[in-house]
Order: C-alpha cells, then structure tokens, then sequence
C-alpha cells in the first residue's frame, strides 16, 4: 500500500485547496491511504523559540507524518503570485533542526497542485515551489500538473470540490504520481 501525506496550504475553514485535499483523498487509487496533515496551530518561525522551547508539537506531528509517507501532496494556493506565508513557514519549520532534512525530505517525492479564484490556477505558487522542494532534497513529481482555476465554480460554498471534469483530471494526476512513487 502506498501511504501518501497530503497538506493545504490554506488555514481557511472553506479553502478551495483543503477542498481539493479532500476530493483527493476521496479519488486515491486502490491500495494507496492519503492521510491529511495540517499546518494549523503551526506558529512563526523564529530561532529564538526554537532554541528556548524545541520544535512545537504542531510541527513534530507534521514532519513525523511526511517522514512516514511514501509521498507528499502539497495543495497549494496562490497569494500575491507566490507561495502563502503560512504554508512556507510550515514547511520551514519541518526543515528543523537542519539535520533532520534528509529524514523528512531526502529524496521523497513531492507533487504539487493547487487551486485559485483567478483564470491562472496556481501556475507562480506552483512554480515556486521548485527551488524550495529543491533545496531540501525532495524529489518533486514533474509527471503531470493540476491547477484549477476558477476555483468559485468548481467548489461549492462549504469548499467541497463539484466540478466532475476537475475532479476527474485529479483521479488521473494521482493514478500516475502513485505509480510513480510505487515504482521508486
């Protein structure tokens, strides 16, 4: 069985994106778990803290399931044409201490996708996520993309996902990152 973690990187209650997390969880192959991580609850990065009290428990709990999965699924959303502060500062935290980079990092497949209001998807946001995916030695999944824009339609009000041709382009990205991952 292929375990996935999957993360939004939105901390709204009717995020498109935890939406689209949990559509994903829902159109997982056979034989694959996606288990959804959060980032809630996950301060600001500041060295200081660090040092005086150790890494938040928030923290160990999302590094301790992205070390245990076979794969990373990060939902990302776009703000300002990048990645949202909230979702770098968790994965920042996750980078520490640094020796613990290769346990949770070290060549671990990582695919990206997203979803946005604007006619883009999440195509910067995505895209800037490669040099940080880089620096901590994952292995970003460069197989296929999914970004849905025009996120309002394909959501409903409560951010489920119920646009049936998004959510079958999603069953297809996951079909093939799962091979990938089941493949090493």
């Amino acid at each position: 069985m292929a375990l996935l973690v999957g993360i939004s990187g939105s901390l709204r209650r009717n995020s498109f994106n935890s939406g689209l997390l949990r559509a994903a969880r829902d159109v997982s192959p056979a034989g694959t778990r996606l288990d959804v991580a959060t980032i809630a609850g996950i301060p600001l990065y500041d060295g200081d803290l660090e040092q005086a009290r150790g890494i938040p428990p928030a923290v160990v709990a999302l590094k301790e399931a992205m070390a245990a999965a076979d794969g990373v699924l990060l939902v990302t959303p776009e703000y300002n044409n990048g990645i949202p502060g909230v979702f770098k500062n968790a994965i920042d935290w996750a980078s520490r201490p640094a020796a613990d980079i290769p346990r949770v990092f070290g060549g671990k497949p990582v695919a990206v996708i997203g979803a946005s209001p604007g006619g883009f998807g999440t195509i910067l946001s995505q895209n800037a996520w490669l040099p940080v995916l880089h620096t901590l030695g994952a292995q970003h999944w460069a197989g296929g993309r999914l970004m849905v824009s025009g996120a309002g339609k394909a959501f409903d009000a409560e951010g489920n996902l119920v646009d049936d041709a998004v959510r079958a382009r999603l069953q297809q990205f996951l079909a093939a990152f799962v091979a990938s991952v089941a493949a090493g």
